[in-house]
């Protein structure tokens, strides 16, 4: 076993007995949960928005090469610049590049997963180049030296309390400060550095074919002032982002915001074209886009899997997974995580390595109801596990185990093996290790299934 997976095992142990972090995260996904009913409600056929997005998304990846190259014609014409990188590190370099020639002491940084996903701060860090994040999630946790926790709700895992305490360690705030203290205090700190920018980093919710235009959905404002202050605005986005036309804007703008925060629509809905246009006295004068592969063709291959690249980042099966509710963000030990960390890590990373997160569910479903693009993703961690084990990346104890259950479920004799103490003798000598020492370990019933029925019909009978 890998040591990736010996640490996913200790850290979801702790975090499965930590009674305060499930009560954390289960307060906050419960606020969620309330705002997402009400959300729902201005859809008149929520079913049929489901299924009309997913089938526009899945059809736009199934015409990626065609779509990219739509957007990289328009937005060039816009007078952007497009970098194609093949992985993270490609990706980090060609953003060190533009840094070297600007020379900047920091840059603003909006909400961005993708980020995360190529370790872009330590990247700036070596420059001695200061990341400023600017979503109070993201702030929070660099401020805690962490990662962020979920794609939609970076600081999740922490109460008020927790966040009053941070910045009281920090900026000596007082250890009682309300939201409002705390959000008021981060406004007025960023607030300079926005004005004094010259290069703003974002992500993209959305990248438009039909117009060569970059979309930001957001609540705080952060992404809009890290593009419209800066001279130099560089997004990062994955090749899957695209969509076809701008008229689907109406579509999934609203899906993403009612499934990701629960609203009818987000606060602040950016499309930006390209840099300023002749005549124009606001936005960057250079505006550089950087699509991103780093495993997303390998996700794109597979067959079943590559409809896990529909996904619009709501984080909705997040909040729905009994897996990622027990065992927290951090457990991941990937940038995404949740059911669609599950499907498309071990493509984007090493299978080997990662497998083990396709195998860390229930396959009770719940993801695949939630999602507002209608992936399945309780199956597409089915095809992971089949694909892993063709692989041949199993461990010799599975492959005994699996053995010995196939050679008991195959022969109903073994099934109906009467004394339930030889069961039992079983299930711990071979099973009580993988169980968890924090569970009780189930135990047979004195009369099996076929006993029950037996005894059923012969009272029937008689």
């Amino acid at each position: 076993m890998s040591e990736i997976y010996n640490k996913f095992k200790r850290d979801a142990t702790i975090k499965a007995a930590d009674k305060e972090h499930r009560a954390k995260t289960g307060y906050n996904i419960n606020q969620y949960n309330h705002s997402v009913i009400a959300g729902k409600q201005q859809f008149s056929n929520l079913e049929l928005a489901r299924q009309r997005a997913g089938y526009i998304k899945y059809k736009a990846i199934n015409e990626l090469e065609k779509h990219l190259s739509d957007f990289e014609t328009n937005f060039q014409q816009n007078g952007g610049k497009v970098i194609w990188a093949t992985d993270a590190r490609q990706a980090v370099e060609e953003i060190e590049k533009i840094l070297q020639k600007i020379r900047p002491s920091y840059v603003v940084k909006s909400k961005s997963m993708i980020s995360e996903e190529i370790d872009l701060n330590p990247g700036l860090q070596n420059l001695q180049i200061e990341a400023v994040e600017t979503d109070l999630g993201e702030y929070i946790v660099q401020l805690a030296d962490e990662k962020p926790y979920h794609i939609v709700t970076p600081a999740m895992h922490k109460s008020k309390e927790d966040v009053a305490r941070l910045f009281n360690e920090k900026f000596q705030l007082a250890s009682n400060s309300t939201p409002f203290d705390i959000a008021a205090f981060v406004r007025g700190k960023l607030r300079q550095k926005f004005y004094q920018a010259k290069v703003g980093i974002t992500g993209a919710n959305f990248l438009l074919a039909d117009t060569g235009s970059v979309c930001i959905t957001e609540n705080e404002g952060n992404g809009m002032m890290s593009m419209a202050f800066p001279d130099v605005h560089i997004v990062v986005a994955g090749i899957e982002r695209i969509l076809p036309s701008i008229q689907h804007l109406e579509l999934f703008w609203p899906l993403l915001s009612t499934f990701g925060t629960g609203q009818k629509v987000t606060v602040y809905n950016s499309i930006v074209s390209g840099p300023r246009q002749e005549g124009e006295i606001d936005g960057p004068r250079e505006m550089i886009v950087i699509l991103l592969d780093n495993g997303r063709s390998k996700v794109l291959a597979a067959k079943e899997q590559r409809r896990a690249l529909s996904c619009i980042k709501c984080g909705a099966c997040l909040n729905a997974c009994p897996v990622f509710k027990t065992i927290g963000g951090h457990t991941y030990n990937a940038p995404y995580t949740g059911p669609i960390g599950a499907v498309i890590m071990p493509w984007m990373r090493n299978f080997k390595d990662y497998k083990h997160l396709s195998f860390a569910s229930t396959l009770c479903g719940a993801c695949t109801e939630v999602c507002p693009v209608n992936i399945n993703l309780h199956q597409l961690l089915l095809f992971n596990r089949n694909h892993s084990v063709e692989q041949g990346n199993y461990g010799f104890s599975e492959s005994t185990l699996m053995y010995g259950m196939r050679q008991v479920l195959g022969h109903r004799k073994w099934m109906d093996t009467p004394n339930p103490g030889v069961k039992n003798w079983a299930l711990k000598t071979f099973f009580a290790k993988s169980w968890g020492k924090s569970r009780l370990l189930p135990e047979f019933a004195e009369r099996n299934f076929k006993q029950l029925w037996e005894e059923r019909v012969e009272g029937k009978t008689k």
